[in-house]
C-alpha cells in the first residue's frame, strides 16, 4: 500500500470505527484572561465573520488576538 502524503510529512492516523481517523492538534497558545470588549469582539467573530474566527482559531493566534481587541478598547 502506498504511503500517504500526510504519512510522508511525519503525521499518524489512529483507527476509530473501522475508520483511519488522523491526529491533529491545533497549535498550543497562551491563555490569558480576556475582559469584557475581547468577549463582545469573540460574539461577533462567531456570529458575522467566521472566516476570520476559524483562521485564528485554527492558527492559534485568537486568545492574543483578543487580549489585543480588549486592551484597546
Amino acid at each position: 500500500m502506498a504511503i500517504s502524503l500526510f504519512e510522508q510529512l511525519g503525521s499518524t492516523y489512529h483507527e476509530g470505527n473501522g475508520y483511519l481517523i488522523p491526529d491533529l492538534k491545533l497549535p498550543n497558545e497562551e491563555e490569558q484572561p480576556i475582559g469584557l470588549f475581547g468577549q463582545r469582539h469573540l460574539r461577533y467573530l462567531k456570529q458575522y465573520r467566521r472566516v476570520t474566527y476559524t483562521n485564528l482559531f485554527t492558527s492559534g493566534r485568537l486568545n492574543t488576538y483578543l487580549v489585543k481587541i480588549d486592551k484597546q478598547a
